[in-house]
């Protein structure tokens, strides 16, 4: 029989998984938003992580079992697949706690269509052990087969970079994992069809667990190194970024740069590995100390933007503000988890004013997501302060004349402005 494989979950992982894979196998797209499977069977990605005529190149108009992809809402579709791939969110609550909802019901989702015979691979973020111990009793429970005996399952972290066009899925090199030795070869084999940038099998799930969770724990840490370096030199009032490019020249010198650490992995992770962590009695303390000082950056840009007004005789009362993004990256649609809404929360509890411009994001998307308001379109008024909060490209060539007033204060988050701005992080 030949392989059919079954994604559940079409956003910025599963939807270039699933656009790669179906270029050798027949791959049913499976999401529970009806709007965003009738954009991608019409050909529209509204995340821009594929573009259109891509995207169209590999449609299938119904579920015929060709090489292609076919998407669709409908459970009855996905259960003649041998391979399911969940690749759905893991968040975590407003105590950032892990929250585990969404995996526990998409693997109900897939419990209900699993065979005998059948494989699920797991790509979401986790900390070590949840593959084996959360999710697999889900799949018993609703299935009711017997874990590898009736089933398997594996464990490949995603590595996808939302919005980078040169690091596609398949120049990522794939960490992959199964329930048996005999699995995880299969499970690697699989992969090796579509990933160029080759594949690196783990010995056990909870190792390609941990593996993928420590990735973003160690950026996170060393972002939270500079950002602190930041505070340090502000205060002795020196460039952060002279510094930083000075002390690049040396060859081992890691380049990391200040700013606001957000988006659905490096912001998370940690607390994921933390939680683990504790769950074993052990309190993480390097980890959870980068945490918090990333998470404070949003209040700390926030005050360093109302002194320099103070300092400019400026009103902070009556302020007016322009934010330059909301996504929680450059150049992409992205809008999860960012922290430019830390920034404009504290800003505001200053008494500011403050507008939102983003050509990339979705101003309804932004408005239930965080109940603020945001334009996609360039404001005609003059501000006492603008904030580059995300390097868009679009940003780079703003004339900030004619958004600024005679006495007003620029501020770079990003450190991407030069001479235009006034002052950075």
């Amino acid at each position: 029989m030949r392989d059919k494989i079954a994604i559940i979950g079409l956003g910025y992982v599963g939807l270039p998984l699933a656009r790669l894979f179906a270029t050798k196998f027949s791959v049913i797209g499976f999401d529970i938003n009806q709007k965003r499977i009738n954009e991608l069977q019409n050909g529209i990605d509204t995340t821009l992580e594929i573009e259109d005529e891509v995207l169209k190149k590999v449609l299938l108009p119904n579920n015929s079992g060709d090489i292609g992809l076919f998407c669709t809402y409908n459970l009855e579709e996905i259960k003649d697949s041998n391979y399911y791939i969940v690749t759905v969110p893991t968040p975590v609550d407003k105590h950032n706690r892990p929250d585990l909802t969404p995996l526990y019901k998409a693997s109900e989702t897939v419990g209900r269509v699993l065979k005998k015979g059948d494989i699920v691979i797991y790509e979401s973020t986790v900390y070590p052990g949840v593959t084996e111990e959360e999710c697999v009793p889900v799949l018993e429970r609703i299935s009711g087969l017997q874990f590898n005996v009736d089933f398997y399952v594996g464990y490949s972290p995603e590595r996808i970079n939302p919005g980078d066009k040169e690091h596609t899925v398949e120049k990522i090199l794939k960490i992959t994992s199964g329930s048996t030795p005999e699995i995880g070869k299969k499970i690697d084999s699989l992969y090796k069809n579509i990933i160029t940038a080759g594949t690196h099998l783990a010995p056990t799930i909870k190792v390609a667990e941990a593996a993928k969770v420590i990735e973003n724990s160690q950026r996170d840490i060393n972002i939270a190194f500079v950002n602190e370096l930041a505070k340090i030199f502000n205060l002795l009032e020196i460039d952060t970024h002279a510094v930083l490019e000075a002390a690049g020249t040396k060859w081992n010198f890691l380049p990391f740069k200040p700013g606001l650490v957000g988006g659905h992995c490096i912001g998370v992770d940690p607390y994921y590995l933390a939680q683990k962590a504790q769950e074993k009695g052990y309190h993480p303390e390097i980890i959870l100390a980068g945490r918090r000082l990333n998470d404070s950056m949003g209040e700390y840009v926030a005050s360093q933007v109302v002194k320099l007004m103070i300092k400019k005789g400026i009103n902070v009362n009556t302020a007016t503000v322009l934010m330059l993004g909301i996504t929680f990256k450059e150049n992409c649609p992205d809008v999860r988890n960012t922290k430019i809404v830390d920034v404009v929360s504290s800003l505001n509890e200053y008494g500011i004013t403050v507008t939102i411009y983003d050509p990339w994001a979705n101003p309804q998307e932004v408005k239930h997501e965080y109940n603020i308001e945001s334009s996609n379109v360039l404001p005609t008024e003059k501000y006492d302060a603008v904030v580059l909060g995300v390097a868009h490209k679009e940003f780079l060539s703003i004339n900030f004349d004619n958004l600024c007033k005679v006495n007003h204060i620029i501020y770079d988050v990003k450190g991407n402005l030069g001479d235009k701005s006034t002052s950075r992080l």
